[in-house]
């Protein structure tokens, strides 16, 4: 597998002139019932699994301690450069995300 591609400074403002629409949120990784999230960089057009600009870090909610790892200084400077944030990365930066599974709706 080829490495991920590092964004230049050049690559942000001369070949994406849409910085504006970039997000940084979860993209949905791992199997059925078993899953994991990577924190990428996207564009807000594209699907949620889709092409993404750059890797940030992971999320694994299945461990008994929610293990994630984030790369503060890349995420630092894609914000200073206009990305804007999911309200879930925000808070797994923060540390005050909580992960919770889908519970079908019990019928009364």
């Amino acid at each position: 597998m080829p490495p991920l591609k590092r964004w230049t400074s050049f690559d942000l403002f001369v070949r994406i002139p849409w910085l504006m629409s970039i997000t940084i949120r979860l993209a949905k990784t791992g199997k059925k019932n078993a899953h994991s999230f990577r924190i990428v960089v996207s564009n807000t057009k594209d699907k949620r699994n889709g092409k993404f600009l750059d890797v940030l870090g992971f999320f694994n909610p299945n461990l008994k301690e929610n293990q994630s790892s984030i790369d503060i200084k890349r995420l630092e400077t894609w914000k200073s450069n206009g990305a804007l944030i999911s309200k879930a990365v925000s808070d797994l930066v923060t540390g005050s995300y909580k992960f919770v599974k889908y519970a079908p709706k019990s019928k009364e």
